[in-house]
């Protein structure tokens, strides 16, 4: 006998996972990292026995419902399973898998569409976040198709336009959690930022690279690695995030220069691995820790001359670009407004998922 639990399988960004309804899944905490490790097949590199893609960035998970909140109206609860340590991280979120939370919303007839356009007032749970979606919905009738195009995805769809409010300090409390611009660890200048994700970030040049290298060559570099994880459990202790070992927060990011204005290298950690791409909340980190000065970025882009500004994020796949809408004061004080980013998401299958039934017996 085994237990049949419905969900959708989604595409959001350069993202993809299971989407469930929270109604379907049980409350407690530990019997649900044991649904979502049995349904995603933690515990082997190819993720066989279960749906998971045997990478970071497909062993994701959204449990959707309808929100109390007073703005919001779904709810996003986020889960990260590792590929295979059996693990499941509840304290991120992911925003390309937030792109795919409204058309799932949809699906799921947790909300109507309206119009040509729906707007989805969404609270990210682990964070507290607020993100207002909006989605191509023609003759109230939602749409995959598009002519929108991201880098790490083949091909085009609908475009889904995500507008962050509010997420500076959204899961320490404080737009630079240790209270300073710069903090050195191991002899490696870092900036410690909380801008919808909390992130660790440095200079590529600084643990010998150039800030350029691919997913691979980062990914083969294990001598950079151990050197980095030891900086972001050093930094997460300072940024009150306490023991990080087993959580993927804060992540790590990685700036080089670049010759045009507003645009900069980046490279982005999962944390034990190169993200393909870019996450779109680790985008929006990357972008502020830029455009504000004195941190460890801010002399590697040439700044632009007004706000809101596109920021352009070259990640191993090409390039995200970031709106940011932010206000520098006279005493160089950086205060973040808000930030959009444009994704695409698609629905790839629907139906039941199967878990052994002992462990919700």
């Amino acid at each position: 006998m085994q237990t049949a639990i419905p969900y959708f399988f989604m595409r959001g960004g350069s993202s993809r996972g299971p989407y469930f309804n929270k109604a379907d899944l049980p409350d407690d905490r530990e019997a649900l990292s044991q649904v979502l490790i049995a349904a995603l097949g933690s515990g082997h590199p190819l993720n066989i026995d279960g749906i998971g893609g045997g990478n970071a960035v497909t062993t994701k998970v959204a449990i959707l419902s309808k929100s109390d909140d007073d703005w919001a109206d779904i709810d996003y609860f986020f889960a990260q399973v590792s590929v295979e340590d059996r693990l499941v991280d509840f304290k991120p979120t992911c925003g390309n898998i937030l792109t795919a939370v409204g058309p799932a919303a949809i699906e799921m007839g947790l909300i109507s569409p309206s119009s040509d356009i729906t707007e989805v007032k969404i609270k990210a749970v682990n964070t507290g976040a607020h993100i207002l979606a909006r989605l191509q919905t023609p003759d109230g009738v939602l749409t995959y198709a598009g002519d929108a195009a991201i880098d790490g995805v083949p091909g085009t769809a609908a475009p889904v336009e995500l507008n962050f409010m509010g997420v500076a300090g959204s899961s320490t409390g404080h737009f630079l959690p240790t209270g300073n611009l710069i903090d050195r660890i191991d002899d490696i200048d870092v900036t410690c930022m909380d801008v919808a994700m909390p992130m660790v970030m440095a200079r590529a040049s600084d643990f010998g690279l150039t800030g350029q290298e691919s997913r691979e060559e980062l990914d083969n570099n294990r001598s950079f690695f151990a050197c980095m994880e030891a900086v972001r459990l050093k930094a997460g202790a300072l940024m009150g995030l306490g023991d990080c070992t087993k959580s993927v927060t804060p992540k790590f990011g990685l700036f080089a220069p670049h010759q045009q204005t507003a645009h900069i290298h980046t490279r982005y950690f999962m944390p034990w691995t190169t993200h393909p791409t870019m996450a779109v909340t680790g985008s929006q980190c990357m972008a502020s820790c830029a455009l504000t000065p004195g941190t460890i970025a801010y002399d590697l882009m040439k700044q632009p001359d007004k706000s809101p500004a596109s920021i352009k994020l070259h990640h191993p796949m090409g390039v995200m670009e970031v709106l940011t809408d932010y206000h520098i004061s006279d005493d160089n004080h950086f205060t973040h407004q808000s930030a959009g980013v444009v994704r695409t998401a698609r629905k790839l299958a629907s139906g039941e998922v199967f878990i052994p039934a002992d462990i919700l017996a």
